[in-house]
């Protein structure tokens, strides 16, 4: 018989220890379906192979520009979690490698495609980025003879023509909110 061969009851033992007492294992908030998908969008750098919130500094805890788009700087536990739990924004995702990656328009020539990528912060720094809030026209085009742009998360003014890519949302960082 197979309950003769393998003996069920260590990974049973394994897999109810890693849901019941892991660092990383909390009771589900199901107040409402909203403040369940919120619970399910939560990134923790806590637990097995991560921080501890003792060796955690400030650098670690504070908000980096990585984070535009992906992760909200609003919405975190105060106290000793501060910094360490934290909220994906509403259009972040995370890639077939775990990174998370937020969506940008392409530009062309200072034109404003429908074509949308998503990329993550390490590619994010191939490209000159033009912010959600620089005018265009009503073709798509970049106006005005300097837009604000970031590159390599240092904020600049460009020519619209040397933008790549366009922040297609003016405040992305929002996250999913309950009451």
């Amino acid at each position: 018989m197979p309950h003769d061969l393998i003996n069920a009851k260590p990974v049973s033992a394994a897999i109810k220890e890693f849901f019941g007492s892991s660092q990383l294992s909390q009771f589900m908030d199901q107040t409402n379906p909203l403040s369940e998908v919120t619970h399910k969008r939560r990134v923790s750098a806590l637990g097995p192979g991560g921080l501890t919130r003792e060796r955690a500094g400030f650098e670690v805890r504070d908000v980096h520009p990585t984070h535009y788009g992906r992760v909200c700087p609003i919405e975190m536990p105060e106290g000793p979690n501060i910094g360490l739990i934290n909220s994906l924004s509403v259009y972040a995702r995370t890639n077939d490698y775990g990174f998370l990656e937020t969506p940008y328009r392409r530009v062309i020539d200072g034109k404003v495609t429908e074509e949308i990528d998503y990329l993550s912060a390490i590619e994010e720094g191939r490209y000159v980025i033009a912010q959600a809030n620089a005018d265009l026209d009503s073709d798509g085009n970049l106006i005005g003879d300097l837009v604000t742009c970031r590159e390599k998360a240092k904020p600049l003014w460009q020519r619209p023509t040397a933008s790549n890519i366009w922040t297609w949302q003016p405040v992305r960082w929002y996250p999913l909110r309950h009451p």
